[in-house]
């Protein structure tokens, strides 16, 4: 089985493999292939363009995928800011239902009406950046940083920060104050790599908890 994970970019690409490289490899091992794909690049590119090629492009290259590649699934990835990319979505479930809905009308448009590719395709939205998923891992933030402490100034349970002052906004705040500039596709790596994936899953129960059980219960 191949499983095709597609994120807005590159930073996302790099810290979702070091965080959950424990489990992508215990799923090698049962004949589970999980990749991930930036859409973009280059995270300067990233937020509106990034997130609409992703709400949009990638739903057709998943029915090519799916419909050709019987074996395989196909899961995308987008965050919920910035809203109204792509399509209008002020909310998750508006996000999710979007995609879908843009994947449902690429099949249409083939012919193709099979349920079976429906449930091989698969969305899971995040409410903000990855760095979210930072601010939850707040040990090995300090760790990195070479500090004894941090103030935490973020909503506990970090998911329900307010889009007004976005978690990436808040790591890179602490980045300064600290002397450093945040380099997301190098920083959030290093951060996450020395992580445990489930730790920061109970930590973020609402979007990022169901993809790791979505993961850790593939099988052939």
């Amino acid at each position: 089985m191949r499983v095709e994970i597609y994120v807005e970019g590159t930073s996302d690409k790099y810290a979702m493999e070091a965080l959950l490289e424990p489990l992508i490899e215990q799923k090698l091992q049962q004949g589970i292939s999980i990749k991930f794909f930036a859409v973009k690049g280059n995270d300067n590119d990233k937020g509106g363009d990034a997130k609409k090629d992703l709400l949009t492009k990638i739903p057709i290259k998943a029915v090519n995928i799916i419909y050709n590649q019987p074996d395989s699934i196909v899961v995308v990835m987008p965050d919920l800011y910035p809203k109204n990319k792509g399509f209008e979505h002020e909310t998750i479930q508006e996000l999710e239902n979007g995609v879908l809905n843009n994947f449902n009308q690429v099949l249409q448009s083939k012919g193709i009406n099979d349920n079976r590719l429906k449930e091989r395709f698969r969305v899971f939205c995040f409410k903000h950046d990855l760095e979210a998923l930072i601010l939850a891992a707040e040990s090995q933030l300090i760790n990195v940083l070479g500090v004894n402490s941090l103030s935490v100034t973020w909503t506990i349970p970090v998911e329900e920060q307010n889009h007004n002052i976005p978690p990436k906004d808040i790591v890179e705040k602490i980045f300064r104050e600290c002397g450093n500039k945040y380099k997301g596709s190098v920083d959030a790596r290093r951060i996450l790599e020395s992580a445990r994936y489930q730790d920061i899953a109970e930590l973020c129960p609402q979007a990022f908890k169901p993809f790791v059980q979505f993961l850790e219960n593939l099988s052939i």
